[in-house]
C-alpha cells in the first residue's frame, strides 16, 4: 500500500523515477518495515504484560506512534535540507523520500490499525492474538 501511494504521488506531481529516486523508494520501504516491526513489538510487549488483545493493540499503536513520528519527522527534515542544498539527483532522492515517508506514516498507523481491528473483530472473546 505504501508503494502504491508513493508511486501515485509521484505520478500526480509528474516526478520521474531516477536512480536516486529508486534509492529513496528502497529507503522508504525499509522505514515502512521498521515501523511495522515497532508496532508489532509494542503489541507483543503489551500482551506479555497480560493485557487483552484489544487493549494490547490500542496501547501498542499508542506507544509506537510517538517513535514513528519522531523518526519520520527527523528524516523528513534531513530530506528537506538535502532538497535545499542538493543538485538534481539529490533533490530527486529528497522528494521521493519525503513522499514515501508521508505515505508510510499513513499506512503504518492508519492502514495497519484498520487491518488489526478487522482481525480482532473476527476473533472470539478471549481468543489469543497471534503476532
Amino acid at each position: 500500500m505504501n508503494l502504491v501511494i508513493l508511486l501515485g504521488f509521484m505520478g500526480f506531481f509528474g516526478n520521474t523515477l531516477t536512480l536516486p529516486g529508486i534509492a529513496g523508494v528502497i529507503l522508504t520501504i525499509g522505514m515502512g518495515v521498521d515501523s511495522n516491526v515497532l508496532i508489532f513489538e509494542r503489541i507483543r510487549e503489551e500482551l506479555r504484560n497480560g493485557k487483552t488483545p484489544a487493549a494490547a493493540v490500542d496501547q501498542g499503536f499508542a506507544k509506537a506512534w510517538v517513535t514513528i513520528i519522531d523518526t519520520h519527522v527527523t528524516t523528513i527534515v534531513s530530506a528537506f535540507i538535502l532538497f535545499l542544498f542538493g543538485t538534481g539527483p539529490v533533490k530527486g532522492f529528497a522528494v521521493t523520500l519525503t513522499f514515501g515517508l508521508l505515505a508510510n506514516i499513513f499506512t503504518a498507523v492508519f492502514v495497519s490499525r484498520v487491518i488489526f481491528d478487522a482481525g480482532l473483530q473476527r476473533k472470539q472473546r478471549g481468543e489469543a492474538l497471534s503476532i
